[in-house]
């Protein structure tokens, strides 16, 4: 069934992931294909929609501030909450009485029909089905609705590695990989729009293909068919899962001349008891390895990764051998995490659960390591060329990101260079970014 509403204005509130992200876009198209105008989350809207985060407690919380600031604009509004939030703890959101709607994730291929019935028959409800038994990718059809620049395509859905500390798999549910071609052609659609740089996603990419039965289909095989795509200028991974950084993973992604040169390996901790409760599945010296194969063919990359700090039973010891293995592995940034329960899980009923405030020192600590290897990595390319696709103004500069994610800013009022690929000379590093000189050859 399809609806048309011209008059009608829809606002998106997205948090958490680029999975998230990507498919925030994918349902704002649909709204834009039945007539609706997308405006901005702090805007006058017929219909507001919080596509949730449930990572941590403070994810919670967000997405309930989210919901309940909808309703201070337009009271009359339909409110929707969808999600992973929604998924896990419904019954949680059906005590904010703003909410009109929880939408689970498998629902959200037919939000259009499923907001527009309840429009039409008010009440408050939810529509939320189990996703553990959703055994197919559910295809949320081609996206538009991009960044200017760069593109999120999603190429899977779903976890099975069950982490201790993870609600994930519990709103996600079982690995579920997209059909190469289709991947493909969205690829092509965002290419012909403009779009330079494509960023992989979804929430275990390093599982993709291996729900595909009798096919040996990977990762890296959806990656080189990526890579023959005519117009589209690079490849960024999202979050992988170590393990699959093989000798001959790595041989073959270094022949893919698109293929960006900064890797997010989600660590978790530097110690490999504390890894072992976590159920990560390898030990630092694996890691470490990992690090070395990828140094080796990518000699430039930046390799970022996440930290939690103050997982049960993490001693002073167990702490210390963490920041002394990332000190080793110098990663070019570090997004550190304070361990949060999650109901649920293993992790929230382990014994030796550590205090907010120890949680809170050992953050800074890990905070201040990274945020010092952040301008060491960036000092070393003054004077130096660099790649940068611009994509956006920031005040008076110009800003857009090298293949190895360091953020360059250019001062300039021209905006002739967005969604340009410029080689650069880099003038002065900070913490978070680099200055540059003008660009010496326009690329793209």
């Amino acid at each position: 069934m399809e609806y048309k509403n011209s008059n009608k204005k829809v606002a998106f509130c997205s948090l958490g992931c680029k999975v998230n992200q990507y498919e925030t876009n994918a349902m704002a198209q649909k709204f834009v294909a039945n007539g609706y105008e997308i405006v901005e989350f702090d805007e006058y809207a017929d219909v507001y929609i919080v596509n949730t985060c449930t990572v941590t407690n403070i994810a919670d919380r967000k997405s309930r501030q989210m919901l309940r600031r909808a309703k201070e604009i337009n009271k009359d509004a339909t409110l929707v909450a969808c999600g992973c939030y929604a998924q896990v703890a419904k019954e949680e959101l059906k005590k904010i009485p703003e909410i009109d709607l929880i939408i689970g994730n498998n629902e959200k291929n037919d939000i259009i029909s499923i907001i527009e019935n309840h429009i039409a028959q008010k009440g408050t409800e939810d529509i939320v089905s189990d996703v553990m038994y959703k055994l197919d990718y559910v295809e949320l059809g081609t996206t538009t609705y991009t960044e200017k620049t760069r593109a999120v395509i999603k190429i899977q859905d779903g976890c099975d590695r069950f982490c201790s500390y993870c609600l994930i798999p519990y709103a996600r549910g079982h690995i579920r990989s997209r059909k190469i071609e289709n991947v493909i052609e969205e690829i092509k659609k965002v290419v012909e729009e403009g779009i330079n740089e494509v960023v992989i996603t979804g929430i275990h990419i390093a599982s993709y293909g291996r729900d595909f039965k009798g096919e040996n289909i990977g990762l890296i095989d959806l990656l080189e068919e990526i890579n023959k795509i005519k117009g589209l200028h690079r490849i960024r991974l999202g979050s992988i899962e170590p393990t699959i950084i093989t000798e001959e993973f790595v041989k073959r992604l270094s022949k893919l001349d698109k293929i960006c040169d900064h890797f997010h390996l989600s660590l978790q901790s530097g110690c490999t008891e504390t890894l072992k409760r976590m159920n990560r599945r390898y030990t630092t010296e694996e890691f470490k390895e990992v690090t070395k194969r990828l140094r080796t063919k990518f000699p430039n990359a930046a390799l970022t990764t996440d930290i939690i700090v103050g997982f049960p039973g993490e001693t002073e010891e167990e702490f210390n051998m963490t920041y002394e293995f990332l000190k080793e592995i110098e990663f070019y940034k570090m997004h550190v995490f304070k361990y949060s329960q999650r109901k649920g899980t293993k992790a929230a009923v382990m014994p030796n659960q550590i205090d907010g405030k120890v949680k809170e020192e050992r953050s800074k600590k890990l905070i201040e390591l990274s945020n010092e290897n952040e301008y060491n990595y960036n000092k070393k390319y003054i004077g130096r060329e660099v790649e940068v696709l611009f994509e956006e103004r920031e005040g008076e500069y110009l800003k857009g990101h090298t293949t190895n994610y360091i953020v360059v800013k250019h001062k300039t009022d021209k905006d002739d260079l967005i969604n340009k690929i410029a080689k650069v000379r880099v003038s002065e590093a900070t913490v978070s970014y680099t200055h540059l000189t003008l660009p010496t050859i326009l690329l793209v």
